[in-house]
């Protein structure tokens, strides 16, 4: 079977998108679902930037495992056009990428994921606390793990 690829998508790449990988990896690594990639994207990404240290500590705290040499960068066409699922953070961004295969957190989470940038730790908590609550709802909606593996 093809592995399918869902994009997660933020603004920069360095806080929400980065954030909801590594635990959307995390979550299928630890129900053994296999035939799923999980990346991330930025929309005015910095490319190459590191992922934000405060992301970094929350995924830490939670025990969620992360590349350390992650990079930011910038989401493509022929990214978006590959990915199964194309997840932005807000709905203002899937509207601005459109599309068969954009869907936005608010559909999971029933609001936006605001960004958390520039912010201290007990935001980025939250925000992954959010990430994570939406997991599931991901998980459920797209199908992910029914397939014949």
């Amino acid at each position: 079977m093809k592995h399918k690829k869902i994009v997660f998508v933020c603004t920069g790449n360095t806080c929400r998108s980065p954030m909801a990988e590594a635990a959307l990896r995390a979550e299928l690594k630890r129900r053994k679902i296999r035939w799923f990639t999980v990346q991330s994207a930025g929309l005015r990404a910095e490319t190459g930037a590191p992922m934000a240290e405060n992301a970094q500590a929350a995924l830490r705290e939670a025990g969620i495992a992360y590349a350390e040499d992650f990079r930011a960068r910038q989401l493509t066409q022929k990214l978006a056009k590959e990915a199964y699922a194309v997840i932005c953070m807000t709905r203002e961004q899937a509207a601005f990428l459109g599309g068969g295969n954009v869907t936005s957190m608010s559909v999971f989470a029933g609001k936006d994921i605001p960004d958390p940038y520039g912010q201290g730790k007990e935001v980025y908590r939250a925000t992954l606390c959010a990430i994570r609550d939406c997991i599931p709802k991901i998980i459920a909606i797209l199908n992910i793990g029914n397939e014949n593996q």
